[in-house]
């Protein structure tokens, strides 16, 4: 709806002014884009005619200051992601950031079922856990189990799996 009014607002106010704005603006316009286009990559490299070209439009038109603004596509997408992070920061109204934290209660319990039962990984705490109605990820499970180093077979040992 917004989109729609200003389009209408812009098409009223190109019926009032005249055609010499027009073509300035035209001028301006296509040479902002000649400029992009030629760029390499890193800040837009302006050379003597364009400088001459840009006081010279200002001089004769003032208002083609809110048109001289050269701005790269990943600077708009830079802008927008920025815009959508402040956005959601103070939809969310709280200071911190982040997901919150599990409860001690929860990460002690954690410990305690993986130290009771040193077969079981997270998988299987997850579950438990999912039986008694706490809801948390198998990925937190697994940040809160005690470290315990891999169980390696000893050499020469027979393993059962072979057959």
């Amino acid at each position: 709806m917004i989109i729609i009014l200003s389009a209408l607002v812009s098409l009223l106010s190109f019926r009032f002014r005249g055609r010499a704005s027009l073509e300035l603006e035209l001028i301006t316009l296509r040479h902002q884009v000649t400029v992009l286009r030629r760029q390499r990559p890193g800040r837009p490299k302006l050379f003597r005619a364009d400088r001459l070209l840009w006081v010279w439009l200002y001089r004769i038109w003032p208002q083609a200051l809110h048109i001289m603004v050269l701005v790269k596509p990943a600077t708009v997408l830079q802008w927008h992601r920025k815009g959508f992070r402040l956005y959601w920061r103070w939809k969310s109204g709280s200071g911190r950031q982040g997901r919150p934290k599990t409860p001690r209660e929860t990460r002690d319990l954690i410990r305690k079922m993986s130290i009771a039962n040193p077969l079981w990984g997270a998988p299987r705490i997850h579950g438990e856990l999912l039986k008694l109605g706490i809801v948390v990820s198998q990925a937190t499970v697994g940040r809160y189990m005690p470290w315990r180093p891999a169980v390696r077979p000893r050499p020469g040992a027979v393993s059962c799996a072979t057959t």
